[in-house]
């Protein structure tokens, strides 16, 4: 019996893929009893040299795919083929392209899907195999963004979340060409296992993690936000052509103009405002607003309109947008630019002396802007000081709206939507993507002002469709969870301030609590802590009101542009109108649960992205003034520690526990307190401190402290220790003692 060479052993797993166990081995060629110990040792030095991998119980060629592989499809040519590559790829040469060829009875597959599949090695052709599908596997493996270390076995990725120590293992032929240090992204690849580290694939690298504009960039590929467009998407944007005028209303010669932030890069919105000369309607107003017509260029079932539901919305961040539509769209076509005509949905509303709407109507027009202008210039040219462009619209433009605007403060006083008083943070950038400062946006009456006219036109949508019976995705928001009120109100009573209890909460009850508490040191406290009682604004098709806008019905209807909700309202009025082709269709209207659910969560994906962002923006920014000191307010408690947000910058870090003294602290949950088990020392929201900064990590975004004073007082001095009947004692007593304060308080403010 003689042992077959290397070679031999090589040709035969080459020409035999599904027969390469050492079993099949040993019968193929011959090989018995105690001469497979020899096969056995032949068999291992061909894996150490590499030109086997053993895979379970059978070896192959690394060079080579099995005949059953785990596939990804990765791109379709100009003429309709599909292509897939392997998920898992040894050879030391390219990744092999694989030809799938389906059957009529196949579903149909698109970019990202996996599946398993039976190939076949072909040659002289563009690619190296033929696949055909035997089942699809699913579309969403485990995703991780981390920094990539070299190892000797390959390497090793470090996670970016914060929170999370968890660490992947790379092998060899999985590092996909990455650099010891480079931010990538990885898929889990294979399934879990109990012991050792999880294995990923490399698939993405995406260059320094300590580039400025890296920081936008993590956010976006971590939570898993389209950021490219298909090809196909692009091609039906670039062929679009403005819209004709055609039955639409010619509104050309109306002076209608854009207001929005100086750097907006589109204008999805116009308005103008008149005084109604209506004897019917003394001191009333007639205010136009005007939104892109999205829907002429995005029609259902389009692969543009399929890109933009993906999507749900556009996501912003300080240094780039991800806009829902391609820039042909978004910054062109369907953006009210000054002076150019451009398609539009109007809806005209006739308010009466007080701001209330007493009447509407929509219309599909043609518009052309008389301006482009920014919050900042319109208000200073109302308040006296026009520049250039300003002043020759004071009398026909701006002040009718400031006018029509005062009228709808009224209106709103009256309805009393919830009226939150929180600072929002601006995010400035230097032009290589540093951050130079980070200041307090200033809120001015002409972003209250568009504010106000945009709620009107949404709620009008609304109406709408409702005395029509269209079908179409409500703005929902609903009241606070009960626990959550308990909260507030137990946080409110301590700090002196009554929430009513026992009767239907209405959003003027909370206006009230917010009113006592302004102007005094609680009063960011308790504007946060209502923030925080108030439930997830959502979409749905069934109309369950607006609790924060104190509305019985709304929709969103002004932004088409950056939110897909708002094309669907868009089509339902189109086709309640009659207007053309391009309103909903009866797969829209079949699939708005599903939709609705969809671009729910989206938004949701977008608001953490964008807060990600800025936390690793205020960590980077922070990170150059380590060991300074700064001035803040307890902001949360956790059984780890405290969250600060520090007065100058509104960042939120936190202190560790072991950074709170020399005792143990209980958490209260009840209270939302921390109480020394020692000194009996009660650390609770909103109270004043003086922390260090301690750590600073801009790929995490992470910030941490060390607490100097709390409400002028250095950190607890107890023994150390204190976990036992002495402190929960002090607890129950602390518990006791906050309720009588609370009571005193109470009945002083009131008397």
């Amino acid at each position: 019996m003689r042992m077959p060479s290397k070679d031999e052993i090589l040709e035969w797993i080459s020409d035999n893929p599904t027969l390469t166990s050492k079993r099949d081995i040993a019968k193929a060629f011959g090989i018995k009893g105690a001469a497979r110990i020899d096969l056995k040792r032949i068999l291992r030095e061909l894996e150490a040299e590499g030109h086997l991998q053993k895979r379970k119980r059978s070896y192959r060629d690394p060079d080579k795919l099995p005949p059953v592989s785990v596939l990804q499809i990765s791109e379709s040519d100009s003429d309709g083929d599909l292509f897939a590559r392997p998920m898992e790829w040894q050879g030391e040469g390219a990744e092999p392209r694989i030809l799938m060829v389906l059957r009529a009875a196949d579903p149909a597959l698109g970019a990202g899907d996996r599946l398993l599949a039976r190939l076949t090695e072909v040659d002289g052709e563009a690619y190296a195999y033929e696949g055909r599908l035997i089942r699809r596997i699913g579309t969403n493996p485990k995703r991780v963004l981390g920094i990539f270390r070299k190892t000797s076995e390959g390497g090793r990725i470090l996670p970016i979340d914060k929170g999370d120590d968890k660490q992947w293992q790379v092998p060899e032929g999985a590092i996909g060409g990455a650099k010891d240090g480079e931010l990538v992204e990885a898929e889990q690849s294979g399934p879990k296992s109990r012991i050792g580290l999880p294995r990923a694939r490399i698939v993405a690298r995406l260059g320094d993690p300590t580039a400025p504009k890296a920081v936008s960039l993590i956010a976006i590929h971590q939570h898993g936000i389209p950021d490219s467009f298909p090809d196909d998407v692009v091609a039906q944007a670039d062929a679009a052509k403005p819209a004709a005028l055609g039955d639409r209303t010619d509104l050309r010669e109306m002076p209608l103009v854009t207001i929005d932030p100086a750097d907006a890069r589109d204008h999805d919105d116009a308005c103008w405002a008149e005084a109604d000369d209506d004897p019917q309607n003394p001191g009333g107003h007639i205010v136009w607003v005007a939104i892109a017509d999205v829907a002429h260029y995005v029609t259902p079932g389009s692969p543009l309109d399929s890109e933009a539901r993906k999507r749900g919305n556009s996501s912003y961040f300080p240094d780039r947008v991800v806009p829902m539509l391609p820039d042909r769209l978004s910054g062109d076509l369907c953006s009210l630019h000054e002076g150019v005509p451009r398609a539009c949905l109007v809806v005209r509303m006739k308010l009466d002396a007080k701001g209330h709407k007493r009447s509407h109507r929509f219309m599909r027009a043609m518009m052309k802007s008389k301006a482009s202008l920014n919050y900042e210039e319109v208000q200073v040219a109302y308040d006296g000081a026009p520049n250039e462009r300003c002043a020759g619209l004071m009398d026909e433009v701006i002040r009718p709206l400031y006018a029509a605007y005062e009228a709808t403060k009224m209106a709103r006083a009256e309805r009393q939507p919830l009226d939150l008083d929180l600072p929002e943070r601006k995010i400035i950038l230097t032009e290589e993507g540093e951050v130079a400062s980070i200041n307090f946006r200033d809120r001015l009456d002409a972003h209250r002002l568009i504010e106000e006219f945009m709620i009107l036109a949404n709620v009008a949508a609304a109406e709408t469709l409702i005395a029509s019976k269209s079908p179409q995705l409500f703005r929902v928001h609903e009241e606070p969870a009960p626990e959550k009120l308990d909260s507030l109100r137990d946080v409110a009573r301590s700090a002196g301030f009554n929430l009513a209890k026992g009767q239907v909460l209405k959003t003027a009850h909370l206006n009230r609590l917010l009113n006592d508490a302004a102007g005094s040191d609680e009063a960011e406290l308790i504007n946060m802590l209502t923030l925080r009682s108030m439930t997830q604004a959502y979409y749905a098709p069934q109309n369950f009101g607006h609790f924060g806008l104190a509305l019985q019905s709304y929709a969103h209807f002004t932004s088409p542009i950056r939110r897909y909700a708002d094309l669907i309202v868009h089509r339902s009025l189109v086709s309640a109108h009659g207007w053309g082709k391009d309103g909903l269709t009866p797969a829209d209207i079949d699939d708005l649960e599903t939709t609705a659910s969809h671009i729910s969560e989206t938004e949701r994906r977008s608001m953490l992205a964008e807060r990600d962002t800025t936390d690793r923006y205020m960590a980077a920014y922070l990170s150059e003034r380590l060991g300074n000191e700064f001035s803040g307010k307890i902001s949360g408690i956790a059984k780890f520690g405290i969250f600060v947000r520090l007065d100058e910058t509104g960042a939120d870090g936190l202190v560790p526990m072991r950074e709170l003294g020399r005792e143990f602290f209980h958490f209260d949950k009840e209270s939302n307190t921390l109480v020394g088990s020692d000194t009996g020392m009660v650390i609770g929201l909103g109270q004043r401190v003086l922390v260090r900064l301690a750590e600073a990590a801009p790929v995490t975004g992470g910030v941490v402290f060390d607490l100097l004073e709390i409400d002028g007082k250095q950190p607890s001095q107890g023994k150390g220790g204190g976990r036992g009947r002495s402190g929960k004692r002090k607890l129950a007593a602390h518990k006791k003692r906050s309720a009588k304060v609370a009571r005193k308080v109470s009945r002083k403010r009131r008397g």
